[in-house]
């Protein structure tokens, strides 16, 4: 039996000085200058994410469930309108649409976790406004696939990029390929601000318009109120964070790609382990393996001091609030659903634990 050690899913704590010294001179420059909201670090740090989205408008939110709900509200989707969506995402997806009055119709999902274009194309009606896909686990999906459908029916794009910061497919990043982008920078995120943030990417002015009253209780001068909304502005502190900490992402993905590298020689053959396909850069947000007899690796792994992640046990129509009345087809993310298993694989695990934790998947198997 090998020796047992303890390998954590995740570690939020900042062990680097220099890292955190940049980041508290950073804060106190805020404290400083005083100005808490919509500071000149807001401003800055969406003129860098525009620009490296390549996008020409960025607005930063209070969080990336922000930035869907106003990315969805900005393009006019509401009451009576359907919007077709992953089976297979966190439930802040299926609650932003369902909260601008929009139905999420749920899609299937391909042996990589992302939305299959086929089952989008079976699901489209008169209703249909909007398809909503997930760059899950940092793997953008098959977007060419999708814009030609919703090209073809005169349907919008909205991306979810919560966990794709910097992913690209064929050269084009993550959030550049819808009429809005929207992203999640919550502090387990790749690209990980001290708290919760967001940011909603267009190249249309009309929408960047739209985002930014509807980020200040729907207001246009911080005064007069054109439409209800509510508060979801980005803290100044936290746009002074996320702007250090641009400067360390491409190392990040970099060892997060390392990382995923080291399994992929350590366990092919034993588990399901995911692929990167040619002209494709995954960021790793997660290191998501397709395992048989889940449950039971996972608790063999926790035995052996291994932190897992299940992400998530639950389809997003199987939720109680979604499922009565879920419309959509999903055999293969209902097959899949109980396979997924998320390894520890963040920049800061060492070669060490990779290999120990491959060779506790491979004792459980017998290999």
């Amino acid at each position: 039996m090998l020796e047992r050690r303890h390998v954590r899913f995740l570690a939020l704590e900042i062990d680097d000085e220099a890292r955190l010294r940049r980041l508290l001179s950073a804060v106190e420059r805020v404290l400083r200058h005083g100005r808490l909201v919509l500071g000149p670090e807001v401003q800055e740090f969406e003129r860098c994410i525009a620009e490296r989205c390549r996008r020409k408008y960025a607005v930063g939110v209070s969080s990336g469930s922000a930035a869907l709900l106003l990315g969805l509200r900005s393009v006019g989707i509401g009451p009576g309108d359907e919007v077709i969506t992953t089976s297979l995402s966190w439930i802040a997806t299926a609650n932003a649409i369902a909260t601008t009055g929009a139905t999420p119709v749920f899609a299937d999902v391909g042996d990589d976790l992302n939305i299959d274009p086929a089952s989008v194309r079976q699901l489209v009606t008169r209703r249909t406004k909007a398809i909503l896909p997930v760059h899950w686990t940092g793997k953008v999906c098959r977007m060419t696939a999708l814009t030609e459908i919703a090209e073809q029916h005169g349907l919008m794009v909205i991306e979810d990029a919560a966990q794709a910061f910097d992913a690209s497919h064929h050269g084009r990043k993550a959030g550049s390929f819808g009429v809005v982008g929207c992203f999640s920078m919550n502090a387990m995120k790749v690209f990980a601000a001290c708290g919760d943030a967001g940011m909603v990417v267009t190249d249309r002015e009309d929408v960047y318009r739209r985002v930014l009253a509807l980020r200040y209780n729907g207001t246009v001068n911080r005064e007069e109120c054109i439409e209800i909304s509510l508060n979801e502005r980005l803290d100044t502190l936290q746009a002074a964070i996320l702007l250090q900490r641009l400067n360390d992402v491409e190392a990040i993905i970099a060892q997060r790609r390392e990382v995923a590298g080291w399994y992929g020689e350590a366990l092919k053959g034993v588990v399901e382990i995911p692929q990167e396909a040619p002209g494709e850069r995954d960021t790793w947000y997660t290191y998501t393996i397709r395992a048989p007899r889940r449950d039971e690796l996972k608790a063999f792994l926790e035995s052996r001091g291994v932190e897992t992640r299940i992400h998530h046990p639950f389809l997003m129509p199987e939720q109680p609030a979604h499922r009565e009345g879920a419309r959509g087809k999903f055999p293969n993310a209902q097959r899949l659903v109980g396979q997924v298993l998320c390894l520890p694989g963040t920049e800061k695990i060492r070669r060490e634990e990779v290999d120990y934790v491959a060779a506790c998947v491979r004792e459980f198997y017998g290999r």
